[in-house]
């Protein structure tokens, strides 16, 4: 058992002299290294699993999970205020105490994993609590002992928050997503660097909570790796509940007195709020990890994989570690693909020209393939179809809170949907669809035909087809 106190590296004993021979060895015990132990494990191979901090990784007890607890109640307060106009009034008071319950119920204890280490022993596996750095081909060391891999050696140890070097920050008690999302108790006020999705999600939640909310995005716009339209649709949702929303400027410095935060920027703009939470994306450690002994550079950020997860002869990598993307859906189905490539069986191959994503704010934005600017750089004959939710049938039932669109993004040559963005109440819903599409390279004429329900929001991907002359 552990939990999130209780992760910082100690010490390693000097190595025994003689390895423990193993099948294999899974160094981080995440989404995809769970999945992947956990399969190989069951099939009957002698597998020993090593996770230094929680077993299931960010998502179940910081990620995924807590943050969409939070969301859901979030949006709950949202509804209430969309009543008065549609269904009389309704009035509702926040209260932190039911959610901070609810995602320390969830992760079994105050964060403790003994739930998911027990999933894992019960496949057979070999559960070791510590840090694995590698010590050669098929070599792990862990505690002090050196376990030699005759299958290989699966690396999934996922990513951190990322820190940005800004003078004045280093040292002062900023808040990560694993803060926030064990708060019991929130701030009045809060800035976040950052507008990806993790900083989006949270922001409009601490607001909708009553916390007054600063958004810095270094970039142009909110959620940057998206098509514009959906940054600008979430900036303009975000300033009509009430959040300040900076982009285009990094942070020059931090500040912290008296309890409270200020950013500068480099406009002269100060900011200052009770709590600062960082959410500048993700780093991995490499270097930590001892890949120089595979022959693999420390200094990368990322491993570059084959079409079978192979890093080189004997060592496979998952999950955030990859490169491919930074989500669980994609790390699970990484770790199906390297498990059997382990086990010599044949498994469909990852198409990640359909690498699906969703950021659940409010409105969701849900994202496949590629954007629009990504298709012209690859010399695509790029055709566009946009149609806002508001406009279809049921976004304009919806009323309130209705705000989104459409966006499809064709190869005009081989008439098929390359990429597609889904902003609206059930963004991450209609992706669905969109997501098949793009997958399964449907014709734009096939995916036409189709008889949609109506009045669904669905139905708007019909109305975006349509768009196209």
């Amino acid at each position: 058992m552990i939990n999130a106190a209780q992760t910082t590296p100690s010490p390693e004993p000097t190595p025994s002299s003689t390895p423990i021979h193993v099948d294999v060895v899974v160094i981080g015990l995440g989404p995809g290294g769970e999945a992947a132990a956990g399969q190989l494990a069951e099939a009957g191979l002698d597998v020993v699993g090593i996770e230094a901090g929680l077993v299931g990784g960010e998502c179940p007890y910081w990620g995924c999970i807590p943050s969409k607890m939070m969301i859901r109640a979030a949006n709950a307060l949202a509804e209430v205020n969309r009543v008065d106009g549609l269904a009389g009034a309704a009035t509702a008071t926040p209260d932190w105490g039911p959610v901070a319950k609810r995602i320390r119920d969830q992760a079994t204890d105050n964060w403790n994993d003994q739930v998911a280490v027990d999933r894992f022993v019960n496949k057979g596996g070999t559960f070791i609590r510590g840090y694995g750095t590698i010590a050669g081909p098929g070599q792990v060391e862990v505690n002090g002992e050196v376990y030699q891999a005759r299958r290989g050696v699966i690396i999934a140890t996922g990513t951190r928050a990322a820190v940005p070097p800004i003078p004045g920050l280093e040292g002062t008690p900023f808040w990560t997503n694993h803060e926030i999302v064990q708060t019991e108790a929130l701030p009045t006020s809060l800035i976040v660097l950052g507008g990806g999705a993790i900083g989006s999600e949270l922001a409009q939640v601490m607001s909708r909570f009553g916390v007054a909310v600063t958004v810095v995005e270094g970039l142009d716009r909110l959620l940057p790796q998206n098509e514009p339209e959906a940054g600008h649709v979430l900036a303009e949702v975000f300033e009509s509940e009430g959040i300040s929303v900076h982009t285009g400027q990094f942070a020059e410095k931090v500040t912290y007195d008296n309890d409270q935060f200020s950013v500068h920027l480099p406009d002269g703009t100060v900011t200052s709020a009770e709590k600062l939470l960082v959410a500048a994306g993700r780093r991995t450690f490499l270097k930590e990890l001892g890949v120089e002994a595979i022959g693999i550079d420390p200094d990368s950020r990322l491993l570059s994989t084959d079409g079978n997860q192979r890093v080189t002869n004997g060592v496979w990598a998952v999950g955030d570690i990859a490169g491919d993307g930074l989500f669980t859906h994609l790390a699970i189905r990484q770790a199906d693909v390297a498990a059997a490539d382990i086990l010599g069986n044949e498994v469909e191959p990852l198409n990640l020209d359909a690498l699906s994503a969703v950021t659940f704010t409010d409105p969701e934005v849900g994202a496949v393939g590629l954007t629009e600017a990504a298709a012209t750089e690859q010399g695509i004959n790029v055709a566009i179809a946009y149609k806002p939710v508001a406009h279809t049938a049921r976004g304009w039932l919806h009323m309130h809170g209705n705000e989104g669109f459409i966006k499809l993004v064709a190869d005009a040559d081989k008439q098929i949907l390359v990429g597609a963005t889904s902003v609206g109440p059930a963004g991450g819903e209609v992706l669905g669809l969109l997501s098949l599409a793009v997958h399964a390279k449907i014709p734009i004429s096939t995916v036409k035909s189709m008889i949609y329900a109506y009045p669904t929001f669905h139905k708007g991907v019909e109305d975006a087809l349509n768009e196209f002359s």
